[in-house]
């Protein structure tokens, strides 16, 4: 095992995180089947970190047992991330005039679309989904989570990212990864 001086094993702020991430996001394209995308890169990554988040609770909610103390790991584990992503969510809805209010009619909205394909798939759901939380605990460092929750697809489900200012999304030849 290897070990490293301890100035390269500190978590970076969140703020480091999301601009990693944006920088991230541009290199990962979206799905041609995608909705559309933010016009912002760094505003996308927090609605995929966001949704991601939603997907975890969602899993340990419906899935109980273990993965309600492997959601506590995850959020204890990308604590500044997630502080810092819900923060900028509420900045972006404040830009766009929505406000607190319209944050949390997003978060919610996200959480039942979640909910409902949870639902959609029945037993099955708990069976496959649990892996999430042991691929995003494998994740070298704290900085994959964004590029990590760009892969899920997680936004496809109906829920707009940027829902008063996206773009229309670019064809891409990149397949997303599915749970």
């Amino acid at each position: 095992m290897t070990t490293h001086p301890p100035a390269q094993r500190r978590r970076p702020r969140g703020a480091a995180l999301l601009a990693a991430a944006a920088a991230a996001a541009m290199v990962l394209a979206p799905t041609a089947e995608a909705l559309a995308r933010c016009t912002n890169d760094t505003d996308q990554v927090v609605f995929e970190i966001e949704a991601l988040k939603s997907e975890l609770m969602v899993i340990a909610t419906t899935c109980k047992g273990q993965n309600e103390d492997r959601y506590n790991d995850f959020v204890r584990r990308y604590r500044p991330a997630l502080i810092e992503s819900n923060r900028m969510l509420g900045q972006y809805f404040q830009r766009t005039r929505g406000g607190q209010r319209a944050t949390d009619a997003w978060i919610t909205e996200i959480a039942n679309a979640r909910s409902n394909a949870a639902r959609q798939l029945g037993g099955d759901y708990c069976q496959r989904n649990p892996i999430l939380f042991t691929e995003v605990m494998a994740l070298p460092n704290v900085t994959d989570l964004p590029a990590y929750a760009a892969t899920k697809d997680l936004l496809s489900s109906g829920v707009t990212a940027c829902p008063a200012g996206a773009a229309p999304a670019a064809a891409s030849s990149r397949t997303p990864t599915r749970r």
